[in-house]
């Protein structure tokens, strides 16, 4: 019931990203022996995206399961998430390189030649990797299918998009409408069957 409920909670006609955005990618998974970099072999890959308000705080956020971190993911990741026009602020990563000629401001902050570290020059995606990462940990003991990692990662976004919200009820009432408008889930379909 609880990943039919996790399908539910994305709308599919939800607002991108707007103002000033922080992008990142972070990683899900145990560590592994012998991969440096950005590379991975089991690990999964999660791209973030972060609205920051004019006080340095938190507003909406966007995470999706990538393949990889070149250009060819991290780019359709940010035109899917964000509105084109914005300021898009990521790290001196190559996979970003094509932002400009999508109609984004690209802020580039080179990290290893910045006097501050990274959760302190982009502290909005750090904040919500970190958030995530316990939330994996604690719920799912750090064991969690890659098949269903999309909506676990959709859950999150849900709970942590509404956390000031005022209404408790109205939260529930949203879901339902939610669910109700979304295309039944049969339990094969779940479980990866035809």
């Amino acid at each position: 019931m609880l990943h039919k409920l996790r399908r539910a909670m994305v709308r599919p006609d939800r607002e991108r990203l707007s103002g000033f955005v922080e992008v990142d990618e972070f990683y899900l998974g145990g560590k592994e022996t012998g991969v440096v970099g950005r590379l991975v072999e089991k690990k999964s890959i999660v791209a973030v995206a972060v609205e920051m308000n004019e006080k340095g705080g938190l507003g909406r956020v966007r995470l999706r399961q990538i393949m990889d971190v070149t250009a060819n993911s991290l780019t359709p990741f940010v035109c899917d998430i964000v509105e084109s026009g914005f300021t898009v602020k990521t790290d001196g990563w190559s996979g970003y390189v094509r932002l400009t000629k999508h109609g984004y401001i690209h802020d580039i902050t080179v990290l290893s030649s910045s006097d501050s570290s990274a959760h302190v020059s982009m502290p909005g995606v750090h904040q919500v990797a970190s958030l995530d990462k316990r939330g994996m940990l604690g719920t799912h003991h750090g064991s969690f299918s890659l098949q269903h990692l999309d909506y676990y990662l959709d859950e999150f976004t849900f709970r942590f998009n509404r956390k000031t919200s005022r209404s408790r009820g109205l939260l529930f009432y949203r879901l339902i409408e939610q669910a109700i408008s979304h295309s039944p889930e049969p339990y094969f379909s779940l479980i990866g069957g035809l």
